[in-house]
């Protein structure tokens, strides 16, 4: 297991100062909120894109992949009954794959593939009429033709489940599990969040163990909205469950409470990581 952060943690510090920050206290992987880099994908030109991956890669860290993927944009879903707006957003997948693939270039060797985390309630969620069933045929009819791309840029997509607070589709593991069924390329994975998993009526290392066969995502924060150890979750027996199910990806530490600071978030968060994590 190595231990990565989101970008978004350091809100406005400059790029060059916060990965240096980072990889001071000990993370190896910066993933990356696209709405940090520009409000369009496709705005975001391939000079830049190699910028960003070399201020990174200097610090002696690298991208791992993309998370909130559709957060901050306009005339995308994922479950609509809308035809056009499926294509349209299966067309914004496109564009975030060559992104993913662009800022994931010249990763270390066994470890190239990039991941797009597919959380984005607010573009996923079920409209008012539409059942879970026909949510599922519309989502693998978005994710379903994108295995050529994924290949080709050495990327993977990992559908999250939120929890009932979040949304309204893709709730639990299980659910999550379903849409897999639907969509056959090995390209597509599964993210676990621990506030998120807070909300299932089983216990974290339970669904872990349950679902470690697909796995290739994880994220390590609080149902307080802050990271590891600065709330109320026990993360030994969630990170033993890791290391039980021979978990070798990354455990990427994301909050949503800044008040703390960054400095603070990232460093009681990795702290509480490397104490608990199991020899």
């Amino acid at each position: 297991m190595r231990l990565a952060i989101c970008n978004e943690t350091f809100g406005e510090m400059p790029l060059q100062e916060a990965v240096d920050l980072a990889a001071s206290l000990g993370y190896t992987g910066w993933e990356v909120a696209p709405f940090m880099l520009g409000t369009d994908a496709m705005s975001i030109s391939p000079a830049q894109r190699k910028e960003y991956r070399r201020v990174v890669r200097a610090a002696g860290m690298q991208v791992i992949g993309l998370h909130w993927l559709l957060a901050k944009t306009e005339g995308y879903h994922l479950t609509t009954q809308d035809a056009e707006t499926r294509k349209r957003t299966a067309k914004y997948f496109e564009a975030l794959i060559e992104l993913c693939g662009d800022l994931c270039q010249d990763n270390s060797v066994g470890d190239t593939s990039g991941v797009m985390v597919l959380g984005s309630p607010m573009q996923r969620n079920r409209a008012d009429g539409v059942t879970t069933e026909m949510a599922m045929q519309n989502a693998a009819e978005v994710l379903g033709g994108l295995g050529p791309l994924l290949d080709r840029h050495d990327v993977r997509i990992a559908p999250e489940p939120l929890g009932p607070q979040e949304g309204n589709f893709l709730n639990t593991a299980d659910e999550t599990r379903r849409l897999k069924a639907l969509l056959p390329s090995p390209r597509i994975g599964l993210h676990l969040d621990v506030k998120a998993m807070s909300s299932e009526p089983e216990d974290i290392p339970t669904i872990i163990g349950k679902h470690a066969d697909w796995l290739v995502h994880f994220h390590a924060n609080d149902p307080n909205r802050r990271g590891p150890g600065m709330g109320d979750v026990d993360f030994a027996p969630i990170l033993a469950a890791l290391s039980d199910a021979q978990y070798k990806g990354w455990v990427s530490v994301e909050v949503f409470d800044y008040e703390p600071g960054a400095e603070r978030l990232a460093s009681e968060s990795i702290a509480t990581l490397k104490r608990l994590m199991p020899i």
